[in-house]
């Protein structure tokens, strides 16, 4: 996206990126939220707990990646191991309410549930050189969204397992996936975009 203040804490339609994230989980339609565990950079820790949502929220620094982060605000949530935990990407403001209630039912057969879209291109296999192996069957694959949900308990026992092991995953379910638990689909659209690149920005901003 560019230098400067980070894209999660840019203005969007007059509020932080981020913020106006969280607000769209909390429309009436949404599954109603029990508490909000955020990580923020260590300078936008006062301004992020300043924020009201009506329900309890939790701010803590993050962490030197992702992975790290989400961790960290994984730790501050109390402890109800059975209740469902949604983790969710800052710059993706157009959560689908649909999917979103469609992955939470489907938590009672899964162990690990994520939002995906399902690929429309034509995916081509190359080798080091950049030489084509094999047009890889479209069918199959489908572009990983968030939210991507599981029981706090089932993600504290994964990102534990992640720390000792030094296995680092490209989303959260990976970590799940790579202990051989189950993690199923939801299909969701492309609207639930998450803005990458300044043109994404100009594209899809309110302001």
């Amino acid at each position: 996206m560019g230098g400067g203040i980070p894209k999660q804490f840019r203005d969007w339609g007059g509020v932080p990126l981020l913020r106006a994230t969280i607000q769209a989980f909390l429309d009436p339609q949404m599954p109603q939220f029990a508490g909000i565990s955020l990580a923020v950079p260590e300078d936008r820790l006062h301004e992020a707990q300043a924020w009201d949502f009506g329900v309890p929220c939790w701010v803590t620094v993050g962490g030197e990646s992702r992975q790290k982060s989400v961790a960290m605000a994984l730790a501050c949530i109390p402890d109800y191991p059975d209740a469902p935990v949604l983790i969710h990407d800052a710059v993706r403001p157009f959560p689908p309410t649909g999917p979103v209630w469609a992955a939470l039912k489907a938590l009672d057969r899964w162990d690990g549930v994520l939002l995906a879209e399902v690929s429309t291109d034509t995916l081509k296999r190359v080798d080091a050189q950049g030489r084509v192996l094999a047009t890889e069957p479209r069918e199959a694959i489908y572009r990983a969204q968030t939210p991507q949900i599981a029981k706090l308990s089932t993600w504290r026992r994964a990102f534990a397992w992640a720390q000792h092991s030094g296995f680092v995953g490209t989303d959260d379910v990976s970590l799940l996936e790579a202990q051989g638990l189950q993690v199923g689909i939801v299909t969701s659209p492309a609207s639930n975009v998450k803005l990458t690149t300044p043109e994404d920005w100009y594209r899809l901003s309110p302001s």
